[in-house]
This record gives structure tokens, sequence and C-alpha cells, in this order.
């Protein structure tokens, strides 16, 4: 199921009046219920959907699972007096609007449409479906066409009644409206908490703790111990760091993130700082006591028939004056803004020749910055050189005549090429090949184990109706069989997923080596610009350059110059 796409699931319903073989399915699942009960052979095969509501009495009290376990006693209950047969239990533990993000919902619904079950308990038909009209409509469609009843402690649906099914759809319809009531509502008091100048994230950003106001409903923020550290940042981008010989060295992003790893000071979420991490912090106007609300909006858009949810910028954004302290001033924050502005990478305009074969390729290695083409003349042969240059006019990386570096980019290709595929040749295909054959190997356990699993629930069932096991130990029984079971087929899905990533990674490995051959064969011969920039880009995330002293005059090709490569191929 977690392979099932669910676009194409939604069009497959949408479209089912279209496709005649599924009236004939419908027809035979009929004519195979009615004779089973007719003729007495086999149980009914039943299952339960569980999932917790906003309108349940002890939302904000209770946790997901007693809740759930509540409504599970209630409906094997149910069950039990009506001679329910059930199978499986799907606990829907997430919270979405849609069905897409339910997972178990999905799960139900492909199982239905099966034909796996002759009935679903759930504690209300609202819990089914709580999306927009084509949501709903694949709900109701589902259980029709695969003529499957919807029992809840209060009425029993049937879906192929004509007065039932409007029932049913009415239900649905009603659902949907008191969702979006209760979501206008809680909106409505976040956008006034907002305005109030109130803190609405779940988490504090880096510098604050979230605090509860004192005789106020809602949050604030606190300043803490990382408070220094956020001045820090904006002091070191802004006006750098003075060094011992003087002058003021800049920092950008990912020097700041350097420095404050050598500081040994703990980013939030990650062990390591980088360079977004640094450009929230920087862009986050927290830091001079405002808040901003719904400015990173999500909205609904069309693409190709299919619905996405994208993030956009919202200029029409709360911005107002926080409850909170300021942590630095308003002059050094626009300050860090406009350098950001300034140092946005444009790309090449359409009527713009590239001239540079190594354009996003080569990184500073002493501060970062992406190194840049410029042109310098030979005045001994009076003609014009080009050279691969750092931008940054603090930074001490020397620069190189593009040729030079261009063949020490190839010759490093060259050299890294033959250690890679002798090292891939003589080890790691050996040792790929074995822990896939591990894995299937693994995988064959397991389905052993799900197929002992599946016996043993059965089997409960048989003592439940033989009244050898109380519905007390039944529940016990069956819920630890129930759980076993689904961590056996996570780790199954797990290990399907390994093995799949490592066939892509060979797959990936066998192309790479062509591809890095190409490049080394190719490129002297290639005189279009673009196309040795395609090739490069082609096998190398970048390469990192430096060079520490200049060279001697007449000497320039005894100069020392380092690459770092960073090649594209998975580790």
């Amino acid at each position: 199921m977690n392979n099932l796409n669910v676009e194409e699931y939604k069009y497959r319903i949408s479209q089912v009046f279209l496709f005649k073989t599924i009236y004939i399915n419908a027809l035979i699942i009929k004519y195979l219920l009615y004779s089973k009960e007719m003729i007495g052979e086999g149980i009914l095969s039943y299952c339960l959907y569980l999932r917790k509501s906003r309108t349940d009495k002890d939302f904000e009290m209770g946790s997901i699972e007693e809740t759930l376990a509540r409504h599970e006693k209630i409906l094997l209950e149910i069950a039990k007096k009506r001679n329910f047969s059930i199978s499986k239990i799907y606990r829907e533990v997430v919270s979405g609007e849609t069905i897409v993000s339910r997972p178990k919902m999905k799960q139900l619904l492909f199982d239905v449409e099966k034909g796996l079950w002759d009935g679903v308990l759930v504690m209300e038909v609202e819990r089914l479906a709580r999306g927009d009209t084509i949501d709903q409509g694949i709900v109701a469609k589902t259980f029709k066409y695969s003529y499957t009843k919807i029992i809840t402690p209060s009425k029993t649906y049937d879906p192929n009644n004509e007065f039932d099914e409007e029932y049913f759809e009415f239900g649905l319809f009603m659902s949907r409206r008191e969702y979006k009531t209760i979501n206008r509502r809680i909106q409505r008091g976040r956008v006034v908490s907002a305005k109030e100048g109130k803190f609405l994230g779940s988490v504090p950003p880096f510098g604050y703790d979230k605090v509860k106001i004192k005789g106020d409903k809602g949050y604030t923020l606190e300043i803490n111990d990382n408070a220094k550290i956020v001045q820090l940042i904006f002091n070191l981008y802004v006006n750098g760091k003075e060094q011992e010989n003087g002058y003021v060295k800049p920092y950008g992003l990912s020097l700041i993130a350097k420095e404050l790893d050598c500081l040994e000071i703990q980013p939030l979420k990650s062990e390591k700082w980088n360079s977004s991490s640094i450009k929230t912090i920087l862009t986050n106007p927290v830091y001079i006591g405002k808040i901003r609300w719904s400015w990173d909006k999500e909205i609904k858009v069309i693409e190709n028939g299919i619905e996405k949810k994208v993030r956009k910028h919202n200029d029409d954004c709360i911005f107002v004056d926080g409850l909170h302290t300021a942590v630095i001033s308003e002059d050094l924050f626009n300050k860090a803004q406009y350098k950001l502005k300034s140092k946005k990478i444009y790309p090449i305009a359409s009527n713009k020749i590239l001239k540079n074969p190594l354009a996003g390729i080569v990184y500073c290695g002493e501060c970062g910055s992406l190194m840049t083409r410029t042109i310098r003349r030979n005045h001994n042969k009076n003609i014009k050189e080009y050279s691969l240059a750092c931008p940054n006019i603090y930074c001490d990386n020397v620069s190189s005549r593009m040729d030079i570096i261009e063949k020490t980019v190839i010759d490093s290709a060259q050299n890294w090429l033959n250690m890679y595929q002798l090292n891939w040749e003589e080890k790691n295909e050996v040792k790929n090949n074995n822990d896939i054959l591990l894995k299937e190997k693994l995988m064959k356990k397991i389905l052993k184990e799900i197929s002992v699993v599946d016996k043993q629930i059965s089997k409960t069932y048989d003592l439940l109706e033989r009244d050898i096991y109380s519905i007390d130990k039944f529940n016990e029984r069956n819920k630890t069989l129930l759980y076993k079971k689904e961590e056996l087929e996570k780790n199954l899905s797990l290990l399907e997923k390994e093995i799949k990533n490592n066939n892509e990674k060979q797959h990936m490995k066998i192309e790479f080596i062509p591809n890095m051959k190409k490049l080394i064969d190719l490129y002297y011969s290639l005189e279009d610009i673009h196309e040795k920039n395609k090739l490069l880009k082609k096998v190398f995330e970048k390469i990192e350059y430096t060079k520490n002293k200049r060279a001697a005059k007449n000497k320039i090709n005894e100069a020392l110059i380092y690459l770092k490569i960073f090649p594209k191929i998975p580790k």
C-alpha cells in the first residue's frame, strides 16, 4: 500500500463509471455474498477503523492511544454481540484533512476496493472522510461498488440501499461542514493571537524559550543564553571579524557556520551548523521583537489535473510588535537583509553566452564563495588571459589561470576514477551483492513469521467463538499478535526499501563510470563551453579550490593547487 500512487488511485475511482469491469466485479461480489449467506458456509469478514476526532470531548486531555483504545473496546463489544469476525484493525494516529495525508485510510480503501471486507466498524461515518467532495466521492463509491457495509454503534449503513446511501452521503457532507467550521474558528483565534503579539509556533527560535503568558491565554518568548550567539551571528555577517594584522575579514554564511562549529555551539536540531540554518536566523524578524504570521503561506494549486500544496511568500502577512524582547537592533537587522539581497546569484540570461566552463562548480576552499572568471592581460605576450578567482576581496586564496585549473580538474578526475574503479570492482561489488542476498534471506524469514502470526490470529478467533477465550483475554492476545504482525510488516517494508535503494545506487554507480570516462575523453575536444559545463556538472557536485602561495615569475606551473572534489555518486 505504501507504494500505491494515490493520485492514480483517485483518478481510477473518479472514472469508475467508464470501466465495465468494475461493475461486473461488483455483481460477482454481490452474488458471492448472497450465495455465502444462503448456503451458510464460511464466516463474513469485518475490520475496525479507528481515528480520533477533534469533536471528542477528551481531545485535549487524553492521548490518541487512550481514545483509540476506548473506541476499540466499544466496537469489539458490538462485534461480539453480532458475532462478527474481526480480522484487522486500522489505527489512524495522524491527523489529516485529506485521504492522501492519512496512510491507514488509504490502506483501508485499497483493501475495501479489493473486496476483502464485508463490513467496516467505525465510531461514526464522519471518521471516514472530512476532505473535499472528491474525497467524499471516493469513499462513497468505494464502499458502494464493493458492497461493503459500514457499522457504527448507532446504525448500520448499506451503501447499496437508496435511503442508507443518502443518509451516508449527508453524514459526510455535514462532517466536512463541521471540519470547516472548526478549522475557521481555530484560524481566526490564531490571527487574533498573532495580532496581539503572541508567539504561535510550536518550536521557539534559537535564542529564545517558549513561555506561558501569566494571567492570559497563549505563549510568548523569553531570551535564553543562546541570544548571545544570535548577536554574534549578526555581527559577524554585517561587520566581519578583525584579524591580528588589523584588517577586517568578512564572514559569509558558510564561514559563520564553521566558526560556530569550532566554538562547539550546538544548533537546535542538527549536529552541525550550515548556511541554511544561519540564513534562517538572519532573516527572522523575531530577533528585533516582531511577530510575523502567515508569511510562508501554504496554498493549493492544480498541476496537470492534480491538486498540490505549495508554499509561497505572502506580502499581506501579519507583521506586528511582539510581546517579547528584541535581541538585536533594527539597524543591524536591516543591514543584514541588504547584504543578503546583494549576494544573490542570478542565472545567466537567455541573451548571454556562457564563457566559464567551471561556472557553478568550483568554490573557494577558504571562504566558501563561488569562484568567478576574471580577465588579466599578459603584458609580455600582449594577450588576454582568463583566471579563476575568489570574488571576496578580503579572502587570501590566490587565483590561477583557467587552463591550469581545468587541466588539474581533469587530471584529478582521471586519478580518482582509477582508484574508485579498482576499489569498487574488487570490494564494493562483492559487499553489495552479499548485503542484498542477506536482506533477501531476512525477507523470506519475516514472511514465514508473518504467516505463522496470521495462523495464530485466526486461532484466537476460533477460541473466542468456542468461548474458550473471554473478550478480555481475546483482546489482550489479539492485540499482542496484531502488534507483532505490524512490527514484522514494518521490518519487511524497510528491507524492501533498502534492497530497492541498493539496486538504485548500484545502477547509479554503473552509470557514473561511463560519465566520468566521457568527461576525460571528450573534454579537450569540445569547443562548446556550455557542453563542457554540462559534462562537469554531470559528474561533480562541487570542487573546492585552494592555493596558498603565488607562483614565482616564469614558474607558474610549479605553484601548488589543492582541489577537493565531490563526485556525484551515492555513498
